[in-house]
């Protein structure tokens, strides 16, 4: 059993996803111990909270620079022996050093089908109002590992979402989340906690149980 820690920013719509999918078995090769936010107003903690899971807050303005703050998060990571992070709307970019240390342990859910609408700028509602803004008929979520790239490790899940010709950026992201975010997100983390994603190059092969 893997001991997950879920980074977080926000609300926590992703982080329920993963405890619910961790009630109902789809998640059952890792568990969350950890929930790390950078903002200590964060609905997120709540929701741990109310879980029972360990919390931790490192914020990010609390540091003199940027070397402190990532030693801090990765020291809050390494005390808890964590084995897989999960981003779930954590809104900093990780250190080198702590993805280092988790190289290939470390995944994020976008809110778009990548390569389309990623990368720096790209993200939460701003995403939703570029699709709607470039006119395509279909965007989605990706689950992918974290590297150095922002958006650019390589992909593990995909799941396509129609654009509706009423859509709003709100609307779009909502129904994104529901009907691919909180499904891939808890799938691909099962698979990297049990040990089934295989790299060919830059190509993830899902290993079968």
């Amino acid at each position: 059993m893997k001991r997950i820690a879920v980074l977080v920013s926000g609300g926590g719509t992703n982080l329920q996803a993963i405890l619910d999918a961790q009630q109902s078995g789809v998640l059952k090769s890792g568990q969350v111990e950890l929930v790390l936010s950078s903002k200590p107003e964060a609905y997120a903690l709540t929701r741990a909270a109310q879980n029972g899971i360990l919390t931790a807050v490192v914020n990010p303005h609390d540091f003199a620079d940027r070397t402190d703050f990532d030693a801090a998060v990765l020291r809050t990571l390494e005390q808890a022996e964590i084995d897989v992070i999960l981003l779930a709307g954590y809104m900093w970019i990780l250190g080198e050093a702590l993805m280092k240390r988790y190289d290939h342990r470390i995944i994020n859910v976008h809110p778009a089908l990548i390569p389309s609408f990623c990368g720096k700028g790209f993200y939460g509602l701003k995403v939703h109002e570029a699709v709607l803004e470039y006119g395509v008929r279909l965007t989605g979520a990706t689950v992918h590992f974290v590297s150095s790239q922002v958006d650019g490790g390589e992909i593990i899940l995909q799941k396509a979402v129609e654009v509706q010709d009423d859509d709003t950026p709100e609307s779009l992201q909502n129904r994104v989340m529901e009907q691919a975010e909180w499904q891939i997100f808890p799938l691909a983390a099962e698979l990297v906690c049990a040990g089934r994603v295989s790299l060919c190059g830059r190509r993830v092969i899902i290993i079968s149980e």
